[in-house]
């Protein structure tokens, strides 16, 4: 037997929650992380630098990119397969988000110690963070949910773009600048998303 209405809109509601809190824990966690290590340079350092260093630092830097990945993963799951159900495309960008949050997930498992993993897990959820929101707007535009769909891919330039401009111009010596504005790109994504499906869940159980 399959979730009734009540049921399943409890798991949606469950899953927008947890995209809203993932980017604020995780950016909460980042902020202490740096203010712990006055060494760290916006210029010179990778965000990921922090998960190596000793004591307190790294502590909260990894746990907070492992429970932030948890918690966008659940969002995933329980949030965006059911918000954004009904075709190909939908299906595709949600599957290829899930698995940007199982890459972000590893990164805060296997820190810069665990080479070259972590290596390719950052790669793939930087990757994989633009070609969903790329691809879910298509979706978006094929259901001509238009100002969703405009929203989504600014979202999606905005993720990528630090880094194409990054590896033209190289404006830093190190990739902490790109990697924060992509990640506020995605996180502003998932916050508005979130917040959204909480919206539409709690009028349809209002109208049951």
């Amino acid at each position: 037997m399959g979730l009734s209405n009540t049921g399943a809109n409890s798991l949606q509601r469950i899953g927008a929650a947890s995209g809203i809190v993932a980017p604020i824990f995780a950016f909460i966690c980042i902020t202490i992380a740096i203010a712990t290590y006055p060494q760290f340079s916006w210029t010179n350092n990778a965000l990921s630098d922090l998960g190596v260093i000793s004591g307190i630092t790294g502590i909260i830097f990894n746990f907070g990119l492992f429970a932030s990945g948890l918690l966008a993963f659940n969002f995933a799951i329980f949030g965006m397969f059911q918000y954004f159900k009904g075709n190909l495309f939908t299906k595709l960008g949600s599957g290829i988000f899930a698995g940007a949050t199982i890459a972000l997930i590893c990164i805060g498992i296997f820190n810069e110690n665990f080479s070259p993993t972590h290596y390719y897990v950052s790669v793939a959820f930087f990757v994989f963070l633009p070609v969903s929101l790329l691809i879910i707007t298509s979706a978006l535009a094929v259901k001509h949910q238009a100002k969703m769909a405009i929203f989504t891919i600014l979202m999606a330039f905005a993720a990528a773009a630090p880094w194409v401009l990054y590896f033209l111009v190289h404006y830093a010596s190190d990739v902490a600048i790109p990697e924060i504005i992509s990640g506020l790109a995605g996180a502003t994504w998932i916050v508005t998303v979130g917040y959204k499906i909480l919206q539409e869940t709690q009028t349809q159980s209002s109208n049951q």
